[in-house]
């Protein structure tokens, strides 16, 4: 027959193991928490490139400042590295390219997104 502290002995050889396996998991949750939030940084970045070439093309279809507009339509943390837009026949069209943050928008950057769009041009005949 056990007695009360051979006992107790036995049932702590378990102790502690839910906070190590804890402790062990931590890196694995955080990385992936990075992967999906980063996952999320490419998707935005492709909208707003998108939607900053779709206000610029607007713009040059009417004769106005298209690379303006298409930095205004951009978030605080993210910079056009290029804004290229024109008359195409009776199209105005216009290429916005942005660089994908890493974690932190606003810190480097990935790779370039191109976000590409066209307007009917409706500004005056040159």
């Amino acid at each position: 027959m056990a007695t009360g502290r051979e006992e107790s002995a036995r049932g702590r050889g378990d102790r502690g193991q839910t906070a190590v396996e804890f402790t062990g998991m931590v890196p694995v949750i955080l990385l992936t928490l990075a992967l999906l939030w980063q996952i999320v940084l490419v998707g935005y970045t492709y909208t707003l490139a998108a939607n900053a070439a779709d206000e610029s093309a607007r713009a040059a279809a009417v004769d106005g400042d298209c690379g303006a507009a298409a930095r205004r339509h951009l978030g605080g943390a993210w910079t056009a590295e290029s804004v290229t837009c024109g008359p195409d026949g009776g199209m105005a069209t216009a290429v916005v390219t942005v660089r994908v943050p890493v974690l932190i928008p606003g810190l480097g950057g990935l790779f370039p997104v191109t976000g590409e769009a066209g307007a009917v041009y409706e500004g005056s005949e040159r």
